[in-house]
């Protein structure tokens, strides 16, 4: 029965599942939105574990990526989410370092070494960006049971950003929205570092754009969401541009895996406004973790099991979300009516 469903892909010749695609798609569409990462560094080790070489996996994410950000981008900035002018001192190098990270793996194609290098690295940025995620949620959960508050809900047992504010390197700028003033080279450098691995790992730059916002920068959980995916939105387009000049970007693919993540990408927007905070923290280190797994588990050779851990994980996280907004919701509607 599911035969019906597969079509060979025109570009790649990749036989593929369509359904598979619209799950895959639907899933990273709601946490993307929810994350404020694209959900790129979902896609590219799931498109190749389903059988894209990786710099097909890679361009095409990256195209898939920026068409859905722009969905997700709309509905943050009508919450107050985005920062525009943070973003906006982020994207030129960010730019940048996309076109620095593609070249490299054109070169690691042309010997024949591009999947499994950057596989390894995938591993090893999941490992982390899960790690660090992990400990800081304990970290603050530890402050909070030594008697106090660990500085409220959007406060973060990591302080790294507190340091870096102190670099007084001019210009000096402030961003209103997420309430920071610090140099304009501490973003700038962000941006950079974030630029080379997004267009080394096609992820768009949100696998460690929103981590570098909350603990390099010191946005609002909520903030760095949404001003990731407006960074993550223009990036990846230049990231599509210079991925299909070099022919390594699945069109058709695209166009299936954006027919569920237009829908997706908005349910996971509008359950930010009910989950914050640590909430959110806690479910991205988990399903980090996840894709992790996955990960090892496709260099090991166990491409099927690799396919079900990550169709499981993103599943299941989906649902959380899910269910968290729509219990979100109904809290939200029962107060209205108890004050009408």
């Amino acid at each position: 029965m599911m035969e019906l469903f597969t079509i060979t892909l025109p570009i790649s010749g990749v036989p593929i599942n369509v359904l598979l695609l619209v799950l895959l798609g639907v899933a990273v569409g709601v946490l993307g939105g929810f994350f404020g990462m694209g959900g790129a560094w979902m896609v590219t080790p799931a498109l190749n574990i389903f059988g894209f070489p990786m710099p097909f996996a890679v361009g095409t994410d990256l195209c898939h990526m920026a068409g859905k950000s722009i969905i997700s981008t709309r509905r943050h900035a009508k919450f107050g989410n985005v920062d525009a002018k943070l973003g906006l001192t982020m994207l030129l190098f960010d730019v940048v370092g996309i076109e620095i990270g593609a070249r490299l793996v054109m070169h690691l194609e042309r010997f024949g070494l591009a999947g499994p290098v950057i596989r390894w690295v995938y591993v090893v940025f999941l490992f982390l960006i899960g790690s660090l995620v992990f400990f800081d949620y304990f970290k603050k959960r530890a402050m909070e049971k030594r008697g106090g508050s660990g500085g409220g809900e959007e406060a973060s047992g990591i302080r790294w950003h507190e340091t870096l504010h102190k670099i007084s390197l001019p210009p000096i700028v402030s961003f209103p929205v997420a309430g920071v003033r610090c140099s304009m080279w501490l973003p700038a450098g962000v941006g950079l570092m974030v630029g080379v691995l997004a267009g080394f790992l096609g992820i768009g730059g949100g696998l460690l754009m929103m981590p570098a916002l909350v603990y390099l920068i010191g946005c609002p959980t909520y903030v760095a969401v949404g001003t990731d995916l407006f960074t993550v939105m223009i990036a990846g387009f230049y990231g599509a541009f210079t991925y299909g000049m070099k022919g390594r970007i699945e069109l058709l693919a695209v166009i299936i895996m954006l027919l569920g993540a237009a829908p997706g990408a908005q349910v996971g927007t509008i359950a930010t406004k009910y989950i914050r905070g640590y909430g959110i923290r806690l479910m991205f280190g988990l399903t980090v973790a996840c894709a992790m797994v996955s990960v090892v588990l496709k260099q090991l050779k166990l491409s099927e099991a690799a396919s079900w851990m990550v169709m499981t994980a993103v599943s299941a996280m989906t649902l959380v979300v899910i269910v968290g907004m729509v219990k979100g919701a109904a809290r939200e509607l029962r107060a209205k009516r108890g004050l009408a």
